[in-house]
């Protein structure tokens, strides 16, 4: 199974669907809402003798915009290995990043922005009750084995996914039928009840369309239609991208080979990019990139969007944290500037449970500003103060680190609580707060996209219950309109963090360092969305 601790560096990070099949691995418990690669034989034509060391022009045909002075191949450095190439049955963000929009397409992608765009699909129609939805496909696919892709590879796709139960089938509840129509060369869903997430769910794994025909192992081959095939998977080393010659759509690939190495030693890592073995590398610490910034002749340095939120959550029906007055007084003496600050300053403060990128956010930092005074009164209401501590344990997996926990111990010292820190190994966090709910204060990244589901029910770790928030939920997600989910959705939040049930202690930001004549390289959401048709090196 995928794991996707360590992926942001020696912070770590995991997303809430791993930490679903992470605790299934321990305790049989679903929940509702969680949710290939031949050898290829059609291998590009390239020069013959090409090394970074000397980058040549590219001859390929299926490459575009190459020039003399463009290398054919780019070797990118990242963390997180993925195990295997079985994207509809291995959970873990590795595989997203890699083959989703390189190897495999969905019916529709996503931008830069977090936005839903065409893929397979060139667009779509919606009925006005949001119970059906009709897909008009790009005309002349095809797949890298030479099969053309049909309407009848889409809806075979999907409804495998559903009728398997593959990964993410869960996000798909809602669809009570898909069907495909060869001779419109349209692909109809038909919802049970409406869903405003149905569209953003179909660029991730729900969506991803594959050779109803094919004959392969999944596990260590892939076929698909994207621009590029994966000519060689070494376990836990490195993934070779070739340029797909029988790539159908407007993303040819522009360079013939993409390397990606992967590093999970931080400084191996760093040797790898001033060696000029790798000339890409995501993710980097801001203190390890700090080198590289002030050498701005040979590298740049860039942070990037994304949707990671570092929840530092309080249990709502815990013995301490229940009442709503240390839980805002928490809040109130928690100051993240400094947090920022102490890991580089390229995170972004969150105050409240969507982040920029996600349907319903809003700058909800006015809240719960950084005020001491506030925070004490609010203690002392409560029968505490720094004479007399109220004792709270913050229980969090090691894969984070101890510099966030001295620091918030240090913080709440100031107004009278006693945090003791308590870092376990990751399975122990599984078990004892994730299934079993049994902590005061708990850490985790939460990364996924569009999960403020979390926040709508009860049984969730988090222990937080509100009807009203249930209810806007419920209703932003039937919503027919962007304007009105996102609208609704934006209460509920708002709703949820005055609340404090939680702090969102920072949007993590990925920071990623390129060598001198990379471009391309996409920086916004690139821990799991990381399209290369665009990447060229020149030297």
């Amino acid at each position: 199974m995928a794991d996707n601790t360590g992926a942001h560096g020696q912070t770590g990070a995991t997303t809430d669907a791993s930490l679903e099949n992470r605790a299934k691995s321990t305790k049989r418990n679903s929940r509702w809402w969680l949710w290939a690669i031949v050898a290829v034989i059609a291998v590009v034509a390239i020069i013959i003798g090409v090394n970074l060391a000397k980058p040549k022009s590219s001859t390929n045909p299926s490459v575009v915009g190459s020039g003399d002075n463009t290398a054919d191949t780019v070797t990118i450095g990242l963390k997180l290995a993925p195990t295997n190439l079985d994207i509809r049955t291995t959970a873990g963000s590795a595989l997203d990043q890699i083959l989703i929009g390189n190897v495999y397409e969905g019916i529709v992608a996503r931008d830069e922005h977090n936005q839903v765009v065409p893929a397979i699909a060139k667009s779509w129609d919606e009925s006005k009750d949001g119970l059906t939805y009709t897909f008009h496909l790009n005309e002349h696919m095809t797949f890298s084995n030479g099969d053309a892709l049909t309407a009848e590879d889409v809806s075979w796709s999907i409804n495998q996914l559903i009728k398997n139960q593959y990964h993410d089938a869960d996000s798909l509840s809602m669809v009570k039928s898909v069907t495909a129509d060869d001779g419109a060369n349209t692909v109809t869903i038909t919802l049970a009840t409406p869903n405003s997430n149905l569209l953003w769910t179909l660029t991730g794994r729900a969506g991803l369309v594959f050779d109803k025909d094919a004959k392969y192992d999944a596990k260590t081959e892939a076929i698909g239609s994207g621009p590029y095939t994966v000519a060689k998977f070494v376990v836990n080393d490195a993934i070779t991208l070739k340029a797909n010659p029988k790539y159908w759509g407007t993303h040819k690939a522009k360079t013939a080979t993409v390397v990606v190495k992967y590093l999970a030693d931080d400084n191996a890592a760093v040797n790898a990019l001033k060696s000029g073995t790798v000339q890409v590398l995501a993710p980097i610490t801001e203190t390890l990139a700090a080198p590289f910034a002030k050498d701005a002749a040979h590298y740049t340095v860039k942070a990037g969007d994304d949707t990671d939120k570092y929840v530092l959550a309080f249990n709502s029906k815990g013995k301490n944290t229940a009442d709503k007055r240390v839980r805002q007084a928490i809040r109130y003496a928690i100051d993240h500037e400094e947090l920022i600050a102490s890991r580089g300053g390229s995170d972004k403060a969150l105050g409240g449970p969507i982040p920029s990128l996600d349907p319903g956010y809003e700058d909800l930092t006015g809240l719960y500003p950084h005020d001491e005074a506030k925070a004490k009164a609010l203690m002392s209401e409560a029968g505490y103060s720094e004479a007399k501590p109220l004792t709270l344990t913050l229980t969090y997996a090691n894969i984070y680190g101890t510099e966030l926990g001295d620091q918030l111990r240090s913080q709440l010292a100031k107004i009278g609580i006693d945090l003791k820190v308590n870092v376990v190994e990751f399975s122990t966090w599984l078990q004892d707060v994730y299934t079993n709910k049994d902590y005061d204060l708990s850490l985790v990244d939460h990364n996924e996209s569009h999960d403020f589901y979390q926040w709508a029910d009860s049984t969730y770790y988090y222990n937080y219950d509100n009807t009203e928030v249930q209810r806007l939920y419920a209703q932003a997600i039937a919503a027919t309109s962007d304007d009105s989910r996102d609208e609704l959705l934006a209460k509920a939040a708002k709703l949820v963090s005055e609340d404090a049930p939680a702090d969102w202690l920072f949007n993590y930001r990925v920071t990623t360092v390129w060598a001198k004549g990379v471009a391309g390289f996409p920086v916004n959401l690139n821990q799991t969305l990381l399209p290369l048709y665009d990447v060229t090196y020149a030297k």
